[in-house]
């Protein structure tokens, strides 16, 4: 009886740490999750495109960062006029995710989490930082007014 209600109590463990991963593998309403998609359509736009490289099930300042910032309607508006907002996830619960992105850290290697990469609209790196350094959604606003406002001055 007592190892039924273990394999019971694994079972549904289990089931809902599925649950929540898959929770996490979906990006944030209003975020595309396709790099060259997003710098074909910031072109069309007219404009920047934003690369959040995140780990949602384990990096604690991601996670942070998502509750505080990123998945706030008030960001993602103001945020959505100016730049194409693309997430990218490495997911310890969702290993095709993590290693559907990983090409993406190589390529803008990638040190650490939270990092955010801002691009022009022809794909070319002018910014990036560590997101946890603005922990909230006027701070993270106007550091990407800042990004802007410098690019267009050099």
């Amino acid at each position: 009886m007592m190892m039924k209600a273990i394999t019971h109590l694994a079972a549904v463990s289990f089931g809902a740490a599925a649950l929540v991963s898959s929770a996490f593998a979906k990006a944030p309403e209003g975020w595309e999750t396709n790099v060259d998609e997003a710098i074909a359509l910031a072109k069309k736009e007219n404009k920047a495109v934003m690369l959040e490289f995140t780990g949602s099930d384990w990096c604690p300042p991601c996670i942070m960062m998502n509750k505080q910032v990123f998945s706030k309607k008030e960001f993602v508006k103001p945020a959505s006029e100016k730049f194409v907002l693309v997430h990218l996830d490495f997911p310890n619960g969702d290993p095709e995710l993590k290693e559907k992105n990983q090409p993406y850290a190589e390529k803008y290697r990638i040190e650490g989490f939270p990092t955010v990469i801002l691009l022009d609209s022809e794909g070319k790196e002018f910014d990036r930082f560590f997101a946890s350094q603005y922990p909230d959604v006027d701070k993270f606003l106007g550091h990407l007014d800042e990004s802007l406002e410098k690019k267009d001055l050099d």
